[in-house]
């Protein structure tokens, strides 16, 4: 393998024939995917889009703590949740999900029961 200086590979003409790319259809691309042997029309089962806890949080117009408190965990779980540092385990993803669809309810049924004790 030669090596090349960087002057080198910026004076080289590319490989790439940008006119062929042009000129290739979704038809062709279809074709393509066939003969190497991928599903070019995948089914999209199992997606279902998720709002981030940010997001949902913002909705309902929360501080981290607020929204912590009314979650009943700690302000850094929530901090961590957002900032993509820790992934956000299935039931409190479950919970985001419900919230994001129906924060009302969702809400309510998440306040503290006062007349209990």
């Amino acid at each position: 393998m030669v090596r090349m200086t960087l002057e080198q590979i910026r004076a080289s003409k590319p490989k790439i024939d940008l006119t062929k790319i042009a000129a290739t259809s979704e038809a062709d691309i279809v074709i393509h995917m066939a003969e190497d042997g991928e599903d070019a029309d995948p089914a999209l089962d199992g997606f279902s889009e998720e709002l981030p806890p940010a997001q949902i949080r913002a909705r309902i117009g929360m501080t981290q703590v607020e929204f912590a408190k009314i979650l009943q965990i700690p302000v850094a779980s929530l901090r961590n949740w957002e900032q993509g540092r820790v992934r956000i385990d299935p039931a409190a993803r479950a919970l985001f999900r419900i919230l994001s669809r129906d924060p009302h309810h969702a809400l309510i049924a998440l306040e503290p029961d006062l007349k209990a004790g």
